[in-house]
């Protein structure tokens, strides 16, 4: 059961082709440019710092020149015109002054080594004074000392906001592409996968298109070319396995006739008949094989209703040869499997327990038919009270053409009853399976994937009162 939850809940994170295909593409994108913007950072630093630096250091060359030539009457005009058209401040510089130190970042340890190398290595460069942020670098005019204040964003590196909105543009522009990309090459695949779908469960594929690049041009050729010899050899089977049919059961009816007009024994009769009767079911089971899958519908069908009639049919024959069948079938069940194959595979399954399947005790057919709902699977069951088989013998039973030892079958056949039953539930994802231990009777087991009734869903309420009106 964990297994199973395990399974359901990997098939709903399974992604496509295109999906991991552009999920690739976006993850070396996104690296990529990282490795652009870091490498383009650590180029820029460098310079951006020394030019940083020269300008700083021209800039408090000039004020210290501007202030010490100009007379003391004009002063403070020249540093409310700094203040207002240059954002430059110019404070005097206390010993009490609270100073906080540059951050520890290669950039501003670049830019504060190029101003002292440029000032004197007694100026000091803090990145705020008595909790006053910008960039203060220091200054004497004969005795004084003063800080000349810059504004933080006239020194600092480009803001990251800019680069963020910048690369995010890049970045979707790469991805609009890498998709339009992977789309383009994955169109062809796409198709493929469709066709392909459509010939394995039994459907005529649509031709794909015999044009682009010359790699896909030659596979659609290819396989174009394949699905047609695979429609043209169904067809020959289909015909062969008809002529066959019809030439081998012509002469039975003749030999049925003729024993029965013939003075032999009764016991003889019937031997001579149940041979017969042998090889028309081992006809009958070459031609249900050969015979190919009905179309899925496409709303689904009521399971429960086909499994009751089947049960009401199966029953009364059941019970004429000796045996019992009995039903635990639950209401509103729906999968997207043909009603006429779903008979199909559950008169197989009866068939093969009333023949296989006979209890030691008495030599009857005790037969069970359940089905019911597991979460998003629903479950048929059809269980007998024979011999039942050895687990080894299990795969070996489900290939065409293979049948149980004496001690459990006591009968011949084509071997051909479970293989139709797993072609069957394989062409619309259905899974079979076989569960036995000696002397407890054999149970085939079948998985169909559960769908919601749909109101035009063939069978519901809403489709009788459709077809009512």
């Amino acid at each position: 059961m964990a297994a199973q939850r395990r399974a359901t809940k990997n098939s709903s994170i399974r992604l496509g082709l295109f999906s991991r295909s552009f999920l690739l593409l976006a993850a070396l994108m996104l690296v990529s440019l990282g490795a652009w913007l870091q490498v383009f950072f650590s180029m820029e630093e460098g310079p951006r710092a020394a030019q940083m630096a020269q300008r700083v250091a021209s800039i408090v060359s000039i004020t210290r020149s501007a202030l010490v030539y100009a007379p003391p009457a004009v002063r403070p005009a020249l540093l409310l015109d700094l203040a207002t058209k240059e954002s430059l401040r110019v404070q005097p510089r206390e010993n009490t002054d609270e100073l906080e130190p540059l951050p520890r970042s290669n950039y501003w340890q670049h830019v504060s080594t190029e101003v002292r190398g440029a000032l004197g290595s007694q100026t000091l460069i803090m990145w705020s004074v008595n909790s006053v942020p910008g960039i203060w670098v220091s200054f004497d005019i004969n005795d004084d000392q003063y800080w000349l204040v810059f504004d933080r964003e006239q020194l600092s590196l480009t803001a990251g906001v800019e680069w963020l909105g910048w690369g995010a543009t890049a970045l979707l522009l790469a991805l609009i592409g890498a998709a339009v990309s992977v789309r383009f090459v994955n169109r062809p695949l796409a198709q493929l996968a469709k066709v392909a779908q459509q010939l394995a469960r039994g459907e005529t594929p649509s031709t794909l298109p015999e044009k682009g690049p010359v790699e896909i041009r030659d596979m659609n050729i290819a396989f174009n070319r394949m699905a047609r010899d695979i429609r043209q050899t169904e067809a020959d089977r289909e015909i062969m396995l008809a002529g066959i049919s019809h030439d081998l059961r012509t002469p039975l009816a003749r030999m049925r006739l003729e024993i029965e007009l013939s003075q032999v024994s009764d016991e003889t009769r019937a031997a001579i008949d149940e041979d017969l009767a042998q090889i028309d079911h081992s006809i009958g089971q070459l031609m249900e094989y050969a015979r190919p899958a009905a179309a899925v519908p496409e709303h689904g069908i009521d399971v429960s209703a086909v499994l009751n009639d089947v049960y009401e049919r199966e029953r009364t024959h059941t019970e004429s040869l000796g045996g019992i069948l009995t039903a635990s079938v639950e209401p509103n069940l729906y999968a997207r499997i043909s009603a006429h194959d779903l008979k199909r595979i559950v008169s197989n399954l009866i068939e093969n327990a009333r023949r296989y399947g006979r209890s030691p005790e008495d030599d009857r057919a005790r037969i069970e038919l359940s089905a019911h709902q597991h979460g998003n699977i629903l479950i048929i069951a059809v269980k007998d009270q024979g011999a039942g088989i050895a687990k080894s013998d299990i795969q070996r039973l489900l290939r065409p053409f293979s049948r149980g030892v004496s001690a459990r079958t006591g009968v011949s056949g084509a071997g051909l009853g479970l293989a139709i039953v797993e072609r069957l539930l394989g062409q619309v994802g259905g899974h079979f399976e076989l569960v036995s231990a000696p002397s407890e009777g054999l149970t085939a087991r079948i998985q169909l994937p559960r769908i919601r009734a749909s109101r035009n869903a063939p069978g519901t309420q809403a489709d009788k009162d459709s077809k009512t009106s």
